[in-house]
């Protein structure tokens, strides 16, 4: 039997099968692009965080920033980069801002969470092996549990 173009029915269903092979090939390399989109968008929120604690750092040491004897230079919070300080050596204190607003962990489930909270944060005085927060913010990772595409946790970026 014939359809009204001129192929026959096993024609078609062998057609459908085809089609049906090749979009279940594309729907691995969706999600591998979502992936790699992913680790993108994370590696350059790290960057961004990682240069912005740097300045901030940068600004103490060279008293633009006031702060205590006992004070490691490191902001208190990741919200002091997007609040900024008062410039001491400025006639006028004024502010310094260090980011414009603090990027989100893009493996973070949930949306409704401030961005803020969507990173771990190490403390200087932590040890490397085993961050914890603390008085200060020395560097972030990020919370997500899985593995990047290289195989190396996303916490160890």
């Amino acid at each position: 039997m014939r359809s009204p173009r001129g192929f026959t029915l096993i024609e078609m269903m062998i057609t459908v099968v085809i089609v049906s092979i090749l979009a279940l090939g594309l729907v691995p390399l969706g999600e591998l692009a979502v992936q790699r989109s992913k680790e993108s968008d994370l590696r350059t929120a790290l960057r961004q965080i990682r240069t912005a604690l740097d300045a901030y750092k940068k600004a103490a040491d060279e008293g633009k920033i006031e702060r205590k004897a006992d004070a490691s230079g490191y902001p208190p919070s990741l919200e002091a980069l997007v609040e900024g300080v008062a410039d001491q050596k400025s006639p006028g204190k004024k502010q310094i801002y260090f980011l414009r607003r603090i990027p989100r962990d893009p493996f973070h489930g949930d949306a409704s969470t401030p961005a803020a909270r969507t990173w771990g944060l190490r403390s200087y005085e932590s040890p490397p092996d085993n961050p914890r927060s603390g008085k200060d913010v020395f560097d972030v990772y990020s919370l997500a549990e899985g593995k990047g595409l290289s195989g190396v946790p996303y916490r160890e970026w």
